[in-house]
This record gives C-alpha cells, structure tokens and sequence, in this order.
C-alpha cells in the first residue's frame, strides 16, 4: 500500500465505530479524514476543542472561511445549527465526558494503554494542546495511525517518550488491522486480508494476543 492507501484503509475502518448521534472529537492528521467515510444513516456531531460544536466538511479550495479554523489550524465549514464558544466551555464539555469517541494519532502507545503523542525530546513541538483533556474526558479513545513510522513500531510492549496519559487508549486500528486494549494485554481482533498474523506481530513490539474469533478488516 502506498500512503494515501494506507490512510484510506485506516480512515475507511474507523468511521465503523461512530454511532448516530454520538459527539465526537477529531485529533488532527488522520483522523480527520474519518468523516469522509461515514455511513449514510450515521449522523454525528463532529467537536473542535477551540470552541465549536457542529464542525462540517474540510471547505472547497478557495471558498475557506478565514474565521472557521479547527484546533490544528485547518480551515473547517460550519453545518447549521452549529455553535461557537470559547475554549473554556469547550474544555468543560470534554472534561464533563459529553464527548463520546475521540480519534487520536500517536508516535508510541504501549500494551497497558499508554499513550505518547504529544513530543519527541530535542525536537520542536507545539504543545498537548488538548490531547491529555481529550484522553481522559473522552467515553472511547481511538488511535488511527499507522502501523509504523519508517518500519519501526509504534506499538509498544512501553512507551519511551513522554506519556500524554496513562491507561486510557481503548482501541487502535492500523492499516494491519484492529486491536483492542484488555487487563491481559493487546487483543488482535481484526486483520487486512493483505497480511498475515505472523506479519502483524513481526511490526509489532507488543506481544499480541490472538482472538479465536478473528475477522477480517473491513475497510
């Protein structure tokens, strides 16, 4: 698969996971492809942690809203209906667990659901923004990322960099497949039918433990 492939297959995935009528949070990157790819009986409503509820569709080259922007700086459209706020209530909502489901990315999340998303020490980062509010105010918290970065896995048996937060990471879906976080470790439930179990764990630092009623992915 090439890159945009590899997007498609794990943004394809993840938009099973919405419910109708669930409140969700995108982090930025991949995850907000997510939307593309909804079912057409799910309707969601999509929550920017700068201030707005009622997010819409990425805006057609040229016609952006220079007003309209979402946590990570991208233009967004406003659906009608839509509300802005401050920050500062936006917050309260996570904190106050209104938010169903949030998509994240990550450089490193480990067997015991650790997440490190946030930097690399030595290099130039911009901040946690709202990732730590998210990771714990979230109901379900979804990494969509690649599997791993230049053949080096992500998925950690421990994360080396530092956490974002501890133990919160629900469910992360890769381009290989689908994996659930237990109390006994990293469950692979679902797997692209262009790998096998043994490939998987190959890219994998974390010892995965194989569902009997494994699936193929759906993508």
């Amino acid at each position: 698969m090439d890159k945009n492939q590899i997007r498609e297959v794990i943004a394809k995935r993840a938009a099973l996971e919405l419910k109708d009528g669930d409140v969700v949070n995108l982090g930025i990157g991949l995850p907000t492809l997510i939307p593309n790819y909804l079912p057409q009986d799910v309707h969601v409503i999509l929550q920017s942690e700068n201030g707005l509820l009622g997010m819409g569709p990425t805006p057609v080259v040229g016609e952006e809203d220079l007003n309209l922007v979402n946590a990570g700086g991208g233009y967004i459209t406003a659906l009608p209906g839509a509300v802005s706020f401050d920050s500062a209530t936006s917050f309260l909502i996570i904190r106050g667990g209104h938010v169903d489901l949030t998509f994240l990315g990550a450089f490193q999340v480990d067997e015991k659901g650790n997440l490190a998303n946030w930097m690399i020490p030595g290099k130039l980062t911009p901040g946690m923004g709202g990732a730590m509010d998210l990771l714990i105010g979230a109901k379900k918290v979804v990494l969509a990322m690649e599997h791993t970065t230049k053949g080096v896995p992500k998925i950690l048996k421990e994360c080396t960099l530092p956490l974002t937060a501890a133990g919160q990471v629900n469910l992360i879906i890769t381009e290989m497949g689908v994996m659930e976080i237990t109390s006994k470790g990293i469950v692979l439930k679902e797997i692209h039918p262009d790998f096998t179990v043994e490939e998987v764990q190959a890219a994998t630092e974390a010892k995965l433990i194989i569902s009997t009623q494994i699936k193929s992915m759906i993508s």
